[in-house]
């Protein structure tokens, strides 16, 4: 069979520095799926991006070719002139991205972006695009696609903005589908969905794909080879089921080592808590108003109704769910940046046994004091840190706003944290543009510690880093938490990572919590059908334990079509109840 792509002894540069890839070789054939698998830096981005020459200006092709058969034989992607690779972006070789934010317009609606694709491409017309468009964004696990097809980028959460980056990739059905990261920012069920929805466009179309990943959950359920890099060089590369089942390489067999697995066997109970809050949300809702154009009224959406959270100090408090489930809102008010509807409260208690400070009705004195406890960890670190400011600037800011340590106290406090999150003082000059996603979110970790907060909220903190990289980040987040008695209120979609870490785990669904429990109660005798589709769709490194498609498609389905102790419809939810001491589940009686 010919190859669809050949990679041959690619080798890429900047100025007279040493290369980042290096004699990098791979092929790939139709239909097929082939997993670049390393950590945050190996140089695996570089190499994808280098099949569509979208190179940043500065990178310099040493060496290599990149063949690809096209319609009259095999080409050299990396002799096409810009006109001739035009023809090809987006077409023939679609790619998805690793941030969405980034690569999307904020200046265009979703639905005309994806679209475009179709009629550039396909010279499509605007009725029969929309159609298209509005399917696929269906079957990417989009609950109102016609909402999604009229919103910008930016009033849709870091998951829905992948969903429609994975749209705009796959509506023209493209014959090679390079796929960077494409289900970081995805909670575990709609990751399932999309997987399945990939293996259906192969099995439909002959696409193949390229993954680039470092779920090695994803490589077990998606890849037939596997190209394992680290430093820009290939370390490993074989079948999926020989490299998954017996590495032969020590760095692969490491990054294995590193991976985030659910316990098979329940961890003894924990302390039961000790009442000493830190932070406690009352009855909190939150009902936004969308604009509307033309005749068409204004939408109100409930982003969440009705929680009620307790974080004990010194704990961690894990709030799982899908996108758009309401969590990144929950800590949003948490912190203050969003008020809630009239009849919610959040209180904050600074330290044991004083009286609690009401987080949206503080003055001027108590704000400046709770901005300096309570820091955020966002979950796009892209446009959480000023491209116009270096690495010094962004770690000292915060210092110099709260006038806390002098100028050069200030940096040697940012050394401190650069080297606790594992980087280099060396890279206190550079710009964020210079790193990796992995290395981007790890700037934002340290930049939230240098006030040394006692309360720190963790928007997805792992969610783009690599398995080796975040097994550190978590090693980290549990030393400084025993260290610094710091508790953290930590939103994920990644069971593995909050089966490690939580000390409570809160189940969100639809803007409601539906199930609440210790980690080793929730995740050994789940009760509600949402909770049980999202342990089911948690990808395992193991190619004899695919993940089942159907169990996750019934809990991961509308609330109307939950068994009937569960169900509901609209804002008619069910009353959290107590079936156990500790263990919560929304149900009727």
């Amino acid at each position: 069979m010919t190859p669809l792509l050949e990679v041959e002894d690619l080798t890429i540069g900047f100025g007279a520095a040493p290369p980042v890839v290096s004699n990098v070789s791979f092929t790939i054939n139709p239909g097929e799926t082939l997993a670049l698998v390393g950590e945050s830096g190996s140089g695996k981005t570089l190499t994808c991006r280098s099949v569509l020459q979208i190179l940043p200006p500065s990178a310099v092709l040493r060496s290599g070719c990149i063949r690809f058969d096209g319609e009259d034989g095999p080409v050299d992607l990396l002799r096409l002139r810009e006109r001739e690779m035009r023809a090809i972006r987006g077409d023939r070789i679609s790619m998805i991205f690793q941030e969405p934010m980034r690569s999307l317009s904020p200046l265009h609606r979703l639905g005309n972006q994806v679209a475009e694709v179709l009629r550039l491409h396909r010279d499509m017309g605007r009725a029969e695009a929309r159609r298209t468009v509005l399917e696929k964004f269906e079957r990417v696990g989009f609950a109102d696609p016609l909402r999604a097809w009229r919103s910008y980028p930016f009033e849709m959460s870091g998951g829905m903005r992948q969903r429609a980056m994975i749209a705009m990739a796959m509506v023209a059905k493209p014959e090679l589908l390079i796929a960077d990261e494409p289900t970081t920012a995805l909670d575990v069920t709609t990751q399932a969905q999309v997987l399945g929805l990939i293996r259906t466009l192969q099995a439909e179309t002959g696409m193949a794909v390229i993954l680039v990943t470092h779920d090695l959950g994803v490589v077990a359920n998606m890849a037939r080879q596997v190209v394992v890099m680290n430093k820009g060089r290939v370390m490993e590369r074989g079948d999926a089921a020989d490299v998954l089942g017996a590495p032969a390489h020590g760095y692969t067999a490491k990054l294995f080592a590193a991976a985030p697995m659910i316990p098979e066997v329940a961890r003894p109970a924990r302390a039961p808590p000790h009442d000493d809050l830190i932070l406690d949300l009352r009855g909190v809702s939150k009902t936004y108003t969308l604009r509307a154009g033309g005749w068409r009224r204004p939408v109100k959406v409930t982003a969440c109704r009705d929680i009620d959270l307790q974080l004990q100090r010194g704990k961690t408090l894990a709030v799982v769910g899908e996108s758009g489930s309401g969590k990144t809102t929950c800590a949003r008010i948490a912190l203050g940046a969003e008020r809630p509807d009239p009849g919610g409260c959040v209180l904050f208690y600074p330290t044991p046994g004083t009286d609690p400070v009401p987080v949206h009705d503080m003055n001027s004195a108590q704000r400046t004091a709770f901005q300096e406890q309570a820091q955020m960890v966002f979950q796009d670190p892209y446009s959480s840190l000023s491209p116009r400011m270096r690495v010094q600037q962004l770690l000292t800011e915060p210092m110099e706003i709260h006038r806390i340590a002098n100028r050069a106290e200030r940096r040697e406090r940012a050394i401190e944290k650069l080297r606790l999150v594992g980087l280099s003082p060396d890279m206190l000059g550079r710009y964020p543009h210079a790193f990796s996603g992995g290395q981007r979110q790890r700037l934002s970790i340290a930049r939230a510690l240098t006030l040394e907060p006692s309360l720190l909220i963790c928007d997805e903190p792992t969610s783009a880093l690599d398995v080796s990289v975040q097994d550190q980040i978590l090693t980290l987040l549990e030393d400084i938490r025993e260290r610094a008695h710091l508790s953290y209120l930590f939103i994920s979609h990644d069971l593995a990572v909050v089966a490690r870490i939580a000390d409570e785990v809160a189940v969100m669904r639809a803007g409601v919590i539906v199930e609440q429990a210790a980690p080793d109660t929730l995740f050994y005798n789940p009760q509600h059908p949402y909770t049980k589709a999202l342990i089911a769709a948690q990808p395992e490194p193991d190619v004899s334990r695919p993940i089942d498609l159907e169990l996750v498609s019934h809990g991961a389905g509308a609330p109307s079509s939950w068994p009937e102790m569960f169900r509901f419809e609209g804002l008619s939810a069910p009353m959290l109840r107590e079936l156990e001491p500790g263990h919560m589940v929304r149900c009727h009686a």
